[in-house]
Order: structure tokens, then C-alpha cells, then sequence
């Protein structure tokens, strides 16, 4: 069997490439017609992945675990998958105030091809286990690999390397019974089936990979400390619409107001955290950053250890 029989072979076994038997009519619909037979669709995937539910709260504590001994966070995908990773984790950064380094998405091809398509990038085993040695993936971190069809050969061989130094893995996949779900350590599939435009898997599949990949990055920093409540507490104010939310989030967290929030955050050096914490306190700036340290970043146990 040569390359393009083999592929034949893995297509017709891959549900998410399967041809959907309720829009075989959908290029006969008006606009309207189309976007709900697309809904209705789009319908199933967050029951699909509340079905994976134990599974994600495995990676978050693997994820946890790895963050809290000194680790990083990694996805790995091609394509939309690799986008939605890169996606997924610059966010982290202004959203919960962590470094550039701690959670990096990696995408076959390189940044070109965040904006272009790579020819042959997701078929390059190679590729993905150099990209990840050149980022020094190690036994302390985590490497989730995203693809909606479970067999893209950059990620797989990625994983298995990382495996082989000892690495936590996890992925996430539509397809069970695929490669990644073998080879990572911790598999993930929200099962969407065939996609509303036969193999335009950035569609359900993309929006299922997407799901999961705000529930493991926001559960993680939730279990860091990362938030108060359900406030972006560590909210990193690098813009004015960011700042004029971290006035918010203290008003919101203390019941103070604006001139108070705005106050204790010029104390605060713009920390949201630490500037709650003054105001529900009383202590100063130093004391307040010094019980944060020693509760570990976590604003609740500073607060209530106050009380």
C-alpha cells in the first residue's frame, strides 16, 4: 500500500471526516437555511466535551503540579489545531499576569504558519520532536498535542519524545481510537462527529479543541491562585481597557469605590490582587505583599487568614 492509499485508509476511519448525513442538502439552503443547519451542529459539542470532563480535570492536575515544581505548559498542534494552541496560551499571559515562557503554543511550520499553510509541516515526525527539544521540553513540563483527526505525525512523534524523557502529556482529539489518544499519557476526545461541511474540522472539532483548551488553562490558574472568587485578580493592566477593569475588579471585590480601588492600586504598583487584599485588610503595601508570599499567591487564604 503506497502513501496515498494508506491516507485513504486513515480518512475513512475518522469520524470527524465522515460525511454528515443532515447537510447533504446544505448548498441547496438560503443564507438562513445553512446557519442553522451550522447550529444545530454546533449544538453538540459542548455536550461532547462535558463527557471528557474526567479526563480534563486529569490534565489540569497534571498541568498543577508541573506549574506549581517550577514547569512549563505546552501545546503542539498544526494547522488550527497548532493555531488554537498559540491562541489559548498569549492569553495567559495578560489575562493571569504569568510569564511569557510558562504557557507557549508550538505549531508545525514555524510562525509562518500561524498566518499561511505549510506544505507537508503536519507530515514532518522530525520537525515536531526538533521543535520541541529546541524549546528544552523536560520532565518538568507538560505537552498537550491538539488534532482533530488524533493521527498528524508532527504531533505524535512529538509526544512520544516527550514520553520518552518523562514528560506529563496529554491530548486532545475528536477521534478515538487514534494514535494521539494512544500515545499521550492522558487522553482527551470530545466526540462531535462528521462536521457540517464534510473534513472543515475547524469547525465543530476546532471549537471543541478550543472548549477544552480555555477549561485547561482556566481551571490551572484557578488552582494557582490566579483569580478571587471568580475575578481575574492577577488581570495584568497593560492597556486602558485592562486598567480601567482592574479598577473594576477591586471595586467589585472590596464594595469600595472608585477613588479608593484607584488609590490602593497606585499603592499597589497596578496589582489588582495586591491592592484587594490592602483595602480588606488595612495593612500597607509591603505587609500585604509579604502574606501574600507566605499564603502563596492565593488572595483568599491571605483574607481569611485576617479575619
Amino acid at each position: 500500500m503506497n502513501k496515498t492509499e494508506d491516507l485513504l485508509a486513515q480518512l475513512n476511519s475518522i469520524v470527524s471526516e465522515g460525511r454528515n448525513p443532515d447537510t447533504l442538502d446544505i448548498d441547496l439552503l438560503s443564507s438562513e437555511a445553512i446557519l442553522r443547519k451550522i447550529n444545530h451542529e454546533d449544538a453538540q459539542v459542548a455536550p461532547a466535551v462535558a463527557s471528557q470532563i474526567p479526563q480534563i480535570a486529569q490534565a489540569v492536575d497534571a498541568i498543577v503540579d508541573k506549574l506549581q515544581s517550577g514547569g512549563r505548559l505546552f501545546y503542539i498542534g498544526a494547522g488550527t489545531s497548532g493555531r488554537l494552541g498559540i491562541l489559548d496560551a498569549v492569553e495567559c499571559r495578560p489575562t493571569f499576569s504569568v510569564p511569557d515562557d510558562l504557557v507557549r503554543g508550538i505549531i508545525a511550520g514555524g510562525e509562518h504558519a500561524i498566518q499561511f499553510a505549510v506544505e507537508g509541516a503536519e507530515d514532518d515526525r522530525a520537525a515536531g520532536v526538533n521543535d520541541v527539544k529546541a524549546v528544552n521540553l523536560s520532565a518538568n513540563d507538560v505537552l498537550v498535542g491538539l488534532s482533530a483527526s488524533g493521527r498528524t505525525p508532527y504531533v505524535v512523534a512529538a509526544l512520544e519524545y516527550a514520553n520518552s524523557i518523562g514528560c506529563a502529556t496529554a491530548s486532545i482529539t475528536c477521534n478515538p481510537d487514534s494514535p494521539l489518544m494512544t500515545t499521550a499519557k492522558i487522553g482527551i476526545c470530545p466526540v462531535v462527529g462528521p462536521e457540517a461541511l464534510t473534513g472543515s474540522t475547524r469547525m465543530k472539532s476546532g471549537t471543541a479543541q478550543k472548549l477544552v483548551l480555555n477549561m485547561l488553562s482556566t481551571a490551572s490558574m484557578i488552582r494557582l491562585g490566579k483569580t478571587y472568587e471568580n475575578l481575574m485578580v492577577d488581570v495584568n493592566a497593560s492597556n486602558e481597557k485592562l486598567r480601567a477593569r482592574a479598577i473594576r475588579i477591586v471595586m467589585q471585590a472590596t464594595s469600595c469605590e472608585r477613588n479608593v480601588a484607584e488609590k490602593a492600586l497606585k499603592s499597589a504598583d497596578n496589582r489588582a490582587k495586591l491592592a484587594i487584599l490592602m483595602i480588606l485588610t488595612g495593612l500597607p503595601a509591603e505587609q500585604a505583599e509579604n502574606l501574600l508570599q507566605e499564603k502563596h499567591g492565593f488572595l483568599r487564604r491571605a483574607v481569611e487568614s485576617q479575619q
